[in-house]
């Protein structure tokens, strides 16, 4: 089962590593998993929480056990987080190969990602989300940023391509990919 939730990825592994030693070694429920969250890594809502736990759930650092959440013993390496990424969240595969079918001449932007993936989108988010378009356009944003923080992705700099949207980032393959 691949799994929706794509929170904005952090700068480095580093951060990510302090929201997975968030998640308790002792299993808890998710509502006491999400306030350990975001009483120790600041998050701003319960949703946001919520995301970040089961996005850390798709990578593998965290696991859900009958009695709660418990914090996975793996370390958040690029390869765990690639293979995480791969297996366990929706529209990655859709994803790497639409970069790998990108160019520096005509690189992925979020925009062609969400063209891409936009019949992908499940029908209930559709259904419940009268933006639904607007939020997935920035979770393939977001899902671009975090193949770029694994090297599954290449950001390329705005007007460094022929890119039609000058002022945005795009992407190409990555080296890991």
């Amino acid at each position: 089962m691949r799994l929706k939730p794509v929170p904005d990825p952090p700068d480095s592994l580093d951060e990510l590593r302090a929201l997975q030693r968030a998640v308790p070694l002792v299993p808890g429920s998710t509502d006491d998993c999400c306030a350990r969250l975001r009483e120790r890594r600041g998050l701003p809502d319960r949703q946001t929480a919520n995301d970040w736990l089961a996005f850390l759930r798709a990578l593998g650092l965290a696991r859900e056990t009958p009695r709660g959440f418990v914090r996975a013993d793996a370390e958040p390496t690029p390869e765990r987080v690639r293979e995480g990424l791969r297996e366990g969240v929706l529209l990655v595969p859709e994803a790497l190969a639409a970069l790998r079918d990108a160019s520096p001449e005509e690189p992925l932007t979020p925009a062609d990602l969400f063209a891409a993936t936009r019949e992908s989108v499940p029908r209930h988010d559709r259904a419940r989300d009268p933006n639904w378009e607007a939020t997935w356009r920035d979770r393939a944003d977001r899902l671009l940023r975090w193949l770029a923080l694994v090297d599954l992705a290449e950001a390329i700099e705005p007007g460094s391509s022929g890119n039609s949207e000058p002022e945005s980032v795009a992407y190409v393959a990555g080296d890991a990919a």
